[in-house]
C-alpha cells in the first residue's frame, strides 16, 4: 500500500484527509508545521505528501523546497485555503505536483492522490 504523509497546522483538516485517504493509502504520518514535515519525510519516506501553506514555524513553501532538495523525486500536493493565483504558482515553481484549494471535494483529493502514485 501506498504511504502519505499529511501536513496541515489544523487537526481537523488532518483528520479529514485522513479519513479521505485512510481506506486506499498508508498514512505513515502527520506533521503541524513544515519542520516537522521535513523531519518527517527523511525518516518516513513517503510515496507522496499533503502539504498546508500557511503554517507556523516553517510555511509549506519553504518546507516543499527543503523537501525537494533532499529528495527531488518527492511527490507533494498542497491543500490549502490560499486560492490566489500568485500562491499556486509560487507551490508549483517550489516543486508541487498539484493544488487543491479547501474546501476541497473527497473526489478531488483522492484523484490527485491516484494521478502521482
Amino acid at each position: 500500500m501506498k504511504s502519505v504523509l499529511i501536513v496541515d497546522d489544523a487537526a481537523f483538516m488532518r483528520l479529514n484527509l485522513r479519513n479521505i485517504l485512510k481506506d486506499s493509502y498508508e498514512i505513515v504520518g502527520e506533521a503541524k508545521n513544515g519542520l516537522e514535515a521535513v523531519e518527517m519525510y527523511k525518516k518516513l519516506s513517503p510515496d507522496i505528501v499533503t502539504m498546508d501553506i500557511t503554517m507556523p514555524v516553517m510555511d509549506g513553501l519553504e518546507a516543499i523546497r527543503a523537501i525537494k532538495a533532499y529528495d527531488p523525486d518527492s511527490k507533494i500536493i498542497v491543500c490549502s485555503a490560499m486560492g490566489q493565483q500568485k500562491m499556486i504558482i509560487e507551490a508549483i515553481e517550489a516543486g508541487a505536483k498539484d493544488f487543491i484549494v479547501k474546501p476541497f471535494k473527497e473526489e478531488r483529493v483522492l484523484a490527485a492522490v491516484k494521478k502521482f502514485i
